[in-house]
C-alpha cells in the first residue's frame, strides 16, 4: 500500500485518520504544523499527502504552494481537507494543484475510497510500482504478473487482488471479514467460506511459496515473513 502524511492539528481527528489508514494497510506519517509537514514530506516523500487548510503556522494553502514549488514534492498528490465548504475554497484548492477536496465533517469510509481513487490514478509514479520481491516470489504489480522460483504463475484477476492485499499487510493477521470488503468489495454476495477455498487455490498456485500465506485459527489469514529469507 502507501505512505501517507497526514497534516492536521486536530489530534483527535489525526488519531482517527492514523488508525484507519494502519487499518487500511497503508503507512502513515503525521504532522501537527505546516513546517513539520514540510519536513517530513522532503525527507519521506509519501505517495500521498492528507493536508488541513487551517493549521497554527502556515495556512494549508502556503503548504501546498511550498510543496508544489519544490522539485522533490510537486509530483506528490494532495488531498485537502478543511472546515471550509464555499466554492471558491473548493476552487482555491484546486488552482494550487491539490487532487481532491474534502469537508469536514466527512464520512472515514468515504474518504479512503478518494484515497484509494487518488492512488489509482497516479499508481505509475509510485515507488511500490517497481518489481517488488519478497523470499523466492517475485510480483510485477503494472503488468499484474506474479513469478516464484522466476516461474510465472497464471493468477486470475481475484487471486492477484488476494495476494497483493495479504502481501502489503504482511505479518498483520486479516479477518476473512476484512478480506471480502477489500478482496471482492463490499457490494459481493460471497460468504467467509468463499475467502478459504481462494486462499486454498492462492496457495497451491504459490507452490514452494505457499507457506507464506498462514491460517490463523478462528481469526483469518497473514502473510508470515519468509523462513531464513530477506524480503528485497
Amino acid at each position: 500500500m502507501a505512505r501517507i502524511l497526514v497534516v492536521e492539528d486536530e489530534r483527535d481527528l489525526q488519531r482517527v485518520l492514523d488508525f484507519n489508514l494502519r487499518q487500511a494497510g497503508h503507512e502513515v506519517l503525521s504532522a501537527l504544523r505546516g513546517e513539520e509537514g514540510l519536513r517530513l514530506a522532503r525527507e519521506h516523500r509519501p505517495q500521498l499527502i492528507l493536508l488541513d487548510l487551517m493549521l497554527p503556522d502556515l495556512s494549508g494553502t502556503e503548504v501546498c504552494k511550498a510543496l508544489k514549488r519544490d522539485t522533490k514534492t510537486q509530483a506528490i498528490p494532495v488531498l485537502v481537507l478543511t472546515a471550509k465548504g464555499e466554492e471558491i475554497d473548493r476552487v482555491v484548492g484546486f488552482e494550487l494543484g491539490a487532487e481532491d477536496y474534502v469537508v469536514k465533517p466527512f464520512s472515514v469510509r468515504e474518504l479512503l475510497l478518494r484515497i484509494d481513487v487518488i492512488l489509482r490514478r497516479t499508481s505509475g509514479a509510485l515507488p511500490d510500482q517497481l518489481p517488488q520481491r519478497f523470499g523466492r516470489l517475485r510480483v510485477l504489480r503494472d503488468a499484474h504478473r506474479v513469478f516464484v522460483d522466476e516461474r510465472e504463475l497464471e493468477l486470475t484477476a481475484l487471486e492477484f487482488r488476494l495476494l497483493l492485499t495479504l502481501l502489503d499487510r504482511k505479518n498483520r493477521v486479516q479477518s476473512r471479514a476484512s478480506l471480502l470488503d477489500d478482496v471482492w468489495g463490499i457490494d459481493a454476495e460471497v460468504t467467509t467460506r468463499t475467502v478459504d477455498t481462494h486462499v486454498k487455490r492462492l496457495r497451491e498456485k504459490l507452490g514452494p511459496a505457499g507457506d507464506y500465506v498462514e491460517t490463523v485459527r478462528g481469526v483469518g489469514y497473514r502473510f508470515a515473513d519468509a523462513p531464513g529469507e530477506d524480503e528485497r
